[in-house]
């Protein structure tokens, strides 16, 4: 399809080129002209078991001849099932369920915002951090530091403050200018390069949150759910927020989001604050409970340890014979190669040679491959990256 037939269709939202895909299997994905793709983007972290799972095949016929819609005036068997499951596995009290990691960052600060002014009425202010992505409706572009995403729709929403990553000591400065309603922060950010935060500025947050009740919200919508070795990134750092949102695989590709809390700052809600039309739809829940299922299993995050480990070496020996390459970051499936100039034109030629990869912030491309992924796939993907870079 050409960019003018896109644009014929669409809003020009995206830059998008190529024949449709078409279907998909395991890790693997097909266009409409029969090229066959490594899918190491996995839909923008989304399809952490890779294409047509046989278990979300599965969920997904059996809720679909049962429910598939209700509205939430109503309580739904598939609903409650995977909220208790999201419970159970973290350190929330209580779920809002939405349709997508933007929606439950709108919730998050709305949460934060509603129980923080039973303190003070001047207690809104939000801070993030730099390079930090966590969406593009207002109130969650609001607190997307990057002024790239800002650019034509200002102005921004009030009470919004940015800091640089990894820097408590100015984080500490603002926090102490403002009355702050909560502070937001991906513990691995995706979009904004793959930037690993410390565990000791998480905890210096996490000390200086609590003390002035300040509400921490981790945004977990690309690290979550398995992709770093663990269930959550924050057990990694061993650090308990009191606001987690996730997305993306949460539905198994289907819309999905949710907003995790803790049992006080949920108590600040009450009925109309906030709502949703399709959030918690059945039949996304139904898929949702399978993916917990799946990947909240040790053996299955150990392998994902393990293969992810051996992608990052695999990468870290390209990115030694080519001085094109700054760096290799993250964790787990969570990985970026960080280019010294734009790397764009490797993207597109490891397409063209038969493997997708994203782009992402600050001149790094990212490697998110399913979970599922096994050594030999990795290998061949690693195989095409370096043909890709051999060829410059």
């Amino acid at each position: 399809m050409s960019t003018a037939d896109y644009n014929r269709l669409f809003v020009p939202t995206y830059n998008r080129s190529g024949a449709p895909m078409v279907k998909g299997s395991g890790v693997k994905i097909y266009d409409s002209e029969n090229n066959e793709y490594l899918d190491f983007g996995s839909g923008i972290a989304v399809n952490a078991l890779g294409h047509c799972h046989p278990l979300l095949h599965e969920a997904l016929l059996h809720q679909a001849s049962e429910l598939v819609h209700a509205s939430n005036l109503y309580f739904t068997e598939a609903q409650i099932v995977f909220a208790e499951k999201l419970i159970k596995h973290s350190f929330a009290d209580k779920v809002f369920l939405c349709n997508s990691g933007t929606e439950a960052n709108e919730a998050a600060i709305k949460f934060a915002r509603k129980w923080a002014k039973k303190i003070s009425p001047q207690k809104f202010h939000v801070l993030s951090f730099s390079e930090g992505f966590h969406g593009r409706t207002y109130g969650a572009l609001g607190a997307t530091s990057q002024s790239k995403f800002h650019m034509g729709f200002e102005p921004m929403p009030q009470g919004f403050h940015y800091c640089p990553f990894n820097d408590f000591e100015s984080a500490k400065k603002i926090l102490d200018s403002e009355e702050f309603a909560a502070v937001i922060v991906e513990p691995l950010q995706g979009e904004g390069g793959i930037n690993c935060a410390t565990t000791v500025f998480l905890r210096q947050l996490r000390e200086y949150t609590h003390k002035h009740s300040i509400a921490l919200i981790f945004d977990e919508i690309q690290c979550g759910i398995g992709r770093t070795g663990t269930l959550w990134h924050y057990e990694q750092h061993n650090v308990i927020p009191d606001i987690m949102t996730v997305a993306k695989p949460l539905g198994g590709g289907l819309p999905l989001g949710a907003t995790l809390c803790t049992e006080e700052i949920s108590s600040a809600i009450t009925p109309g604050d906030h709502g949703t039309t399709f959030g918690g739809n059945p039949l996304a829940c139904a898929l949702g409970t399978q993916i917990l299922d799946t990947i909240s299993d040790p053996v299955f995050l150990r392998r994902v340890k393990i293969n992810g480990a051996w992608l990052k070496e695999k990468l870290v020996d390209v990115a030694r014979k080519y001085d094109i390459i700054e760096s290799v970051r993250g964790e787990g499936f969570l990985l970026g190669v960080r280019f010294k100039d734009n790397p764009q034109h490797i993207v597109q030629q490891c397409r063209d040679k038969g493997l997708l990869l994203i782009n992402a912030n600050l001149n790094t491309v990212r490697f998110l491959p399913p979970l599922i992924v096994t050594q030999e796939e990795i290998n061949s993907a690693v195989g095409i990256f370096e043909r890709v870079l051999s060829s410059l």
